[in-house]
């Protein structure tokens, strides 16, 4: 493990802790960095003072953190748009224990298991033993959730949330078509879907079929199959609603293809961009303004931007974990790896062997390996 200077140390505040990690420079966490752009290799465990709370701030002792495609798209390189200065922390979301309140916090407690966006860092900040957000950013997690189920709802149920029900508004027996449907999004997309009472068909590769399955929906292997043609072949005249979190004008327009007249397309991802690189961006953008110009029925839209809308970020949060806790919704854990294994974990992603979510967890859980 290397040792590095902490990134922003503040002051340290008189706030309201518990007695497990004490405030002071001696003490210390664990963290992983991308030192430099690379592949899964450049992932680095280093340690540094844990972060001291500022005001209407809370620190978490972190037990989960999710691995999103972002954290892998700015890993690889510098050019997507977004992408932090190095050495940066990756990590989207984050399932953990209040471990110190700081001024001005009063509806949270320390002990409390809470989950969160790491929105206010930036982008990332997930992968470490320590983490600091303002308390707006922070929903108590029901007891009895998993907290590995839980960090799943954070970004991926969010998004999928927002596209199902904010964008596409699907009917109860309307038909949806999910592609990438075995990823975290996709799985996602299906487990709401199923709940919504919609005829859903996903694509995946061969290897995920049960899971895409196991939701109710009918698989299609894009690897083998003419998306387009086994679509119009299952349903007659098309789909209602297709998903498209890959991106590219190819792929769009392949999307396009299989909606009815009517339908709508919702685009929301650019894990074209592994093969594609940045351009995948403006290309994805000048595809859906021509799309929307086709005087076909059809339409093409985005999904909302819930960061910059704390309130429906928590409302919805909020409910999400609700149906968690009551067994509504079911989230796929293919992989959950100890934190220095960070690397390992993105290289599973990276291979295309996982379905759902991979997470990294402390060593306050149990740390199984998918077989």
């Amino acid at each position: 493990m290397q040792a590095l200077p902490a990134p922003s140390a503040r002051p340290a505040t008189s706030d309201t802790h518990t007695d497990e990690a004490p405030s002071g420079p001696s003490i210390t966490g664990r963290r992983v960095v991308v030192p430099r752009h690379g592949g899964p290799e450049v992932l680095q465990l280093v340690e540094q003072p844990i972060p001291e709370t500022g005001p209407g701030e809370v620190r978490v002792r972190t037990l989960v953190a999710g691995i999103s495609a972002y954290d892998l798209m700015y890993r690889r390189s510098g050019r997507l748009p977004g992408t932090p200065k190095r050495p940066f922390t990756p990590g989207e979301d984050i399932v953990g224990i209040v471990d110190r309140l700081g001024d001005g916090v009063t509806g949270l407690t320390p002990g409390q298991r809470v989950a969160g966006a790491t929105f206010s860092l930036g982008v990332g900040g997930g992968y470490a033993d320590y983490v600091c957000l303002p308390e707006r950013d922070l929903v108590p997690v029901p007891e009895g959730v998993d907290p590995a189920e839980a960090v799943c709802v954070v970004i991926n149920y969010l998004t999928a949330y927002a596209a199902l029900h904010e964008s596409a508004r699907p009917a109860p027996g309307q038909r949806i078509l999910v592609q990438g449907a075995a990823g975290g999004v996709g799985t996602a997309l299906l487990d709401l879907g199923r709940a919504a009472g919609l005829e859903m068909l996903g694509t995946a590769s061969a290897r995920n079929h049960e899971v895409v399955a196991s939701f109710g929906a009918t698989p299609i292997d894009y690897r083998t199959e003419n998306v387009v043609a086994r679509v119009r072949q299952l349903t007659g005249d098309g789909v209602d609603v297709v998903f498209d979190p890959v991106g590219g004008a190819q792929q769009l327009w392949r999307s396009y293809r299989t909606l009815r007249r009517g339908g709508r397309l919702v685009w929301f991802g650019v894990a074209a961009h592994k093969t594609a690189g940045a351009m995948v961006i403006p290309s994805s953008l000048l595809t859906l303004a021509l799309l929307k110009l086709l005087p076909d029925g059809r339409s093409a839209v985005t999904t909302r931007d819930f960061s910059k809308d704390n309130a429906w970020y928590r409302r919805t949060l909020g409910q999400l974990l609700s149906w968690l806790a009551d067994g509504t919704l079911h989230p796929v854990v293919s992989g959950r790896f100890p934190l220095p294994d960070a690397a390992d974990a993105h290289a599973l992603i990276e291979q295309g062997r996982h379905a759902g979510k991979v997470i990294l967890v402390t060593n306050e859980l149990d740390e199984s390996r998918p077989g």
